[in-house]
């Protein structure tokens, strides 16, 4: 009786289906998922909640509408991986609106300065995911980037205890074949970054292979069909590891309802 009574204390809160209808599948409906889906995303999402922490910086006030924002858009990306995807870490911290960080910069000569950078998101290893809500909150109008997907990626990558674009991959997977197409269409882009040849992916991919893995997939996410017809191979690579397709969902439910 106590072991039960453990259990159904230890059962996630259930986010309220009317603050679901209002705040996620508003945010969710361009992704077209099923309604099976979004169930499954709700679940999610509520157990997200139960395990971390969003807390307001910078004079910010986290409401509930923004931390079930937030979760949702967070847990599309582990639809169909499993809550487990972001263990390791507890908490998510919004700012009002970019953030800066200093950092300590060696150049070439060997001198050493520091270097302030205005951020829209941060993914620490093994600690929080940092957000600036406004640019949170331009992913949720369609704007074809999404903060939230891009530094819940880098939580993925870095699960093998670094970020470097080698998440770990499923049984079913070849790491030769991942490792070959990411680092071919990785050179590719970096090339045309290089020349100055315009493609539809966001540059900030060729920054390095751990931007390269997070940008991939937030364009997997929110603009599939540019993806697909940029770099075919890897958005079946990406198809694979998320275990998600979302170019031919779209294509079978309604963005809304």
């Amino acid at each position: 009786m106590l072991l039960n009574l453990f259990r159904r204390r230890r059962l996630p809160s259930r986010i309220s289906y009317r603050l679901w209808q209002r705040v996620a599948n508003r945010i969710l409906a361009r992704f077209g998922l099923s309604p099976t889906e979004r169930v499954r995303l709700r679940s999610l999402a509520s157990r997200f909640l139960d395990r971390k922490t969003i807390n307001g910086a910078g004079g910010f006030v986290v409401t509930d509408e923004i931390r079930v924002a937030i979760a949702a858009q967070a847990c599309l990306l582990i639809l169909y991986l499993g809550i487990e995807y972001f263990d390791g870490w507890v908490e998510v911290i919004v700012y009002p609106d970019t953030f800066v960080t200093s950092r300590d910069v060696r150049e070439d000569t060997g001198l050493v300065h520091t270097r302030e950078t205005a951020l829209g998101g941060e993914a620490w290893l093994r600690g929080p995911v940092i957000l600036a809500w406004r640019d949170v909150a331009v992913g949720m109008l369609r704007s074809g980037t999404n903060v939230v997907l891009h530094e819940f990626a880098h939580k993925i990558d870095m699960l093998n205890g670094v970020a470097n674009g080698m998440p770990p991959l499923h049984a079913d997977m070849a790491s030769e074949q991942w490792s070959q197409t990411l680092s071919a269409s990785y050179e590719n882009l970096s090339r045309a970054v290089a020349n100055r040849v315009w493609t539809d992916i966001d540059p900030y991919a060729a920054e390095n292979p751990a931007e390269f893995f997070a940008v991939m997939s937030e364009t997997f996410f929110e603009r599939p069909e540019i993806l697909y017809r940029y770099d075919a191979a890897l958005y079946q690579q990406l198809s694979q590891f998320y275990r998600q397709d979302p170019r031919t969902r779209r294509e079978s439910f309604s963005w809304f309802g």
